[in-house]
């Protein structure tokens, strides 16, 4: 997944969690942020940021800030790109045979799941989550409670019961980290959730990617620690 017209500025607050303010050739420009997530170690003022600018329309802001330096890593925070970059890889990931049909916010129970996939043995169902938290290069999810995604994955397990197959895929939205741990999370529980489904079949699968200031490419496998 590419980006176009990207360009480099200096966080400098972030009044909400749809704006923020950076410098940009020695101006302040209010730009739109692609993550709602509190993200307060990835945004501290002085911090490089990546801009990329939107397409003409009817919007206040001309840029969106996708991505962020942190120590020297260079982070995607886009959270409206995840999906587009698991879908963009599925083919190369040895998951399915022959994908048929491959349809997105697919719903189900009460939710609606990221993918749903018709291939030659099989249905399934994909919930994907992008990951940004880092900590001396183990990344976490969540960075915030979230019940919507502990419900996520328990109807990720009710699709077991009634024959498809199910997948939670994280991206982990940067390179070179050590393992996705399910330790010191923000919500334990999410976690727990997780426990069970994988239990009852649900697969549980991380992925790192490769990250530039223009792109994001899925990568290669991480492990989720402990197992």
């Amino acid at each position: 997944m590419r980006y176009d017209k990207t360009r480099r500025a200096v966080f400098l607050r972030r009044p909400n969690r749809f704006i923020a303010v950076v410098s940009l050739d020695g101006r302040e420009e209010t730009c739109h942020v692609k993550n709602t997530g509190r993200c307060r170690e990835l945004l501290v003022e002085g911090a490089t940021v990546i801009l990329s600018e939107a397409a003409p329309g009817n919007r206040k802001t001309r840029f969106d800030l996708v991505a962020v330096y942190k120590e020297g890593r260079l982070i995607n925070m886009d959270s409206q790109i995840v999906n587009g970059v698991l879908a963009e890889a599925l083919p190369s990931l040895g998951l399915f045979d022959d994908i048929a049909l491959l349809k997105s916010e697919a719903a189900y129970g009460r939710s609606r799941f990221d993918f749903y996939i018709e291939h030659r043995t099989g249905r399934a169902y994909i919930e994907v989550k992008g990951v940004t938290l880092e900590r001396d290069g183990i990344v976490f999810f969540p960075d915030a409670p979230t019940e919507r995604g502990v419900r996520h994955v328990r109807e990720l397990a009710d699709c077991i019961v009634e024959g498809y197959e199910a997948y939670l895929i994280f991206v982990i939205q940067m390179s070179g980290v050590r393992y996705l741990s399910a330790e010191g999370s923000l919500h334990p529980d999410f976690w727990s959730a997780v426990e069970e489904a994988e239990a009852a079949g649900v697969k549980v699968l991380a992925y790192d990617c490769s990250v530039e200031e223009d792109s994001i490419t899925l990568r290669r496998p991480v492990s989720i620690l402990p197992r």
